[in-house]
């Protein structure tokens, strides 16, 4: 098993070679199998990601949610509390903001969602292990927010491409598994 430090830097040094054209249509393709599941048609509050540096573009799924009139939340980091965010309600790509780390997150002018139960969750991450343990940057940000009550019944999606699944991760205790993985092959079900 790699180390984790090893393991991320090779994955980001991956992602971030991906050629433009390639990151699209494979995004296109994990798209694909995101919208072919049950959870997804159904779900009516949804936590997603704004993607960065070469992550899977979830763009169009969240341009999809807004036309559905489903509610979409997103994490905006807290700067004076280094591994935390909340969550808040975008209705459009005019809300979001520059943020921590250069990711766009919704701008102070969109109210901190308290009480939020999301359907499904689309959460990013450097590398996914099949039976869904995730590494993400090492801040801890989603571990502390996929631990919190109101993830509790939550279906959270990895979301990746093929080349960031990998056969096992090093996990610690603080460490929240997702339920499935979305990658542009297949989906995976733990």
């Amino acid at each position: 098993m790699q180390a984790k430090h090893d393991l991320r830097a090779a994955m980001l040094a991956e992602r971030k070679a991906l050629k433009p054209e390639d990151a699209a249509s494979r995004s296109l393709a994990v798209a694909a199998n995101i919208r072919s599941l049950s959870e997804w048609k159904n779900a009516r509050e949804v936590l997603v990601y704004w993607p960065a540096r070469n992550e899977v573009d979830i763009r169009p799924l969240v341009a999809e949610l807004w036309q559905r009139g489903d509610r979409v939340l997103l994490p905006r980091c807290r700067p004076e509390q280094p591994g935390c965010m909340d969550l808040a309600c975008v209705t459009c790509g005019e809300d979001l903001v520059p943020g921590m780390y250069e990711i766009m997150e919704p701008d102070k002018a969109c109210p901190i969602v308290a009480d939020f139960t999301p359907d499904l969750a689309l959460v990013p991450g450097v590398a996914f292990d099949r039976v869904g343990n995730r590494l993400g940057h090492g801040g801890g940000y989603y571990d502390r927010l996929l631990a919190s009550s109101g993830m509790v019944d939550c279906v959270t999606i990895g979301v990746c491409y093929g080349f960031q699944l990998v056969d096992e991760i090093h996990t610690e205790q603080w460490d929240v598994p997702v339920k499935m993985i979305a990658e542009e092959e297949q989906i995976w079900s733990r």
